[in-house]
């Protein structure tokens, strides 16, 4: 892995795959580091040809982290009120790092994929850089229209119940997270507890930092509703979403594919808001079939 320095902080990256290959741009969600686009994944990616570009967003995994601990009931209000909440950055702070490391890596235009939050920034890339988008995926987002339901109260828990400290006590940290991942998960697909546990584990030790978490937040609630953003969008986009998501609950992905000219919709029967390696090959198979509908790169 490497770094970069783009939009005026430093962002930790890994490129894979093909040297010549089609460059495909991932973006994670809340709280999460690169590592959660797993090796098995990416590696039927690099099967198919795609060049893999992982980032770590910022204020998680070892890109730069942020100060302040902002009030996310203020954030919401403020938000409901008309009113632009003062947050530490934005969602379009965050789309221009992705975008910045493509400008790092001499990248004109990429495919772009983006996972719960990072299909939310993936949207700001696709909307408001779309000459640098080949095609864009979205998978479990949303468009931030107030009106869409809300998340289940046992899923809305996991967002905003603390964690233990996993330096102090890594293994209620585990069992707490555990219990998260159990309660968004995918309900028709196995969970392979060893090797979430495992995950959980190494990525804690990579990096723990809960307040940037709560800043990404209030990033999310902060930018409000990205319909007309989304409606200006031209690429080819597909848009995939768990039709038993408990966190953001499907209609969530069918108001983001109404909102985009052209778009598909790819409703995927027992997915919750997680990605089990039992849908690898369902979202390789659509990623690649949306990209083969842009124009290849001169």
């Amino acid at each position: 892995m490497a770094q970069a320095r783009v939009n005026g902080i430093t962002i930790e990256y890994d490129v894979q795959g093909p040297e010549n290959g089609e460059p495909l741009l991932m973006i994670m969600g809340l709280g999460s580091q690169l590592t959660r686009w797993a090796q098995p994944l990416l590696d039927k990616f690099h099967a198919r040809g795609m060049l893999t570009i992982r980032f770590d967003n910022r204020d998680v995994g070892l890109s730069e982290k942020f100060k302040g601990l902002p009030n996310l009931q203020d954030v919401i209000a403020q938000r409901m009120a008309g009113q632009t909440p003062a947050v530490p950055y934005t969602l379009d702070d965050m789309a221009a790092d992705a975008v910045g490391v493509l400008d790092h890596l001499g990248i004109a235009r990429a495919h772009v994929v983006g996972a719960s939050m990072g299909g939310m920034i993936g949207q700001l890339v696709t909307a408001d850089h779309g000459e640098r988008v080949l095609s864009f995926t979205s998978i479990m987002s949303t468009t931030g229209n107030p009106a869409l339901p809300p998340a289940t109260p046992e899923a809305m828990a996991v967002l905003l119940t603390p964690a233990p400290n996993p330096h102090t006590d890594e293994q209620a940290y585990l069992d707490h997270m555990i219990r998260n991942a159990r309660t968004i998960g995918s309900p028709a697909y196995p969970f392979d507890e060893a090797l979430v546990r495992q995950r959980l584990g190494s990525d804690a030790k990579r990096c723990y930092e809960p307040a940037g978490v709560l800043r990404q937040m209030c990033a999310v609630t902060a930018n409000g509703d990205r319909r007309a953003k989304l409606a200006t969008i031209t690429a080819p986009v597909c848009v995939i979403h768990g039709e038993d998501d408990p966190l953001v609950p499907v209609d969530g992905g069918r108001d983001t594919a109404a909102s985009i000219p052209g778009a598909e919709f790819v409703l995927v029967p027992g997915m919750g808001h997680d990605v089990p390696p039992g849908l690898y090959d369902l979202l390789v198979d659509n990623i690649c079939r949306n990209a083969a509908r842009a124009k290849q790169p001169a």
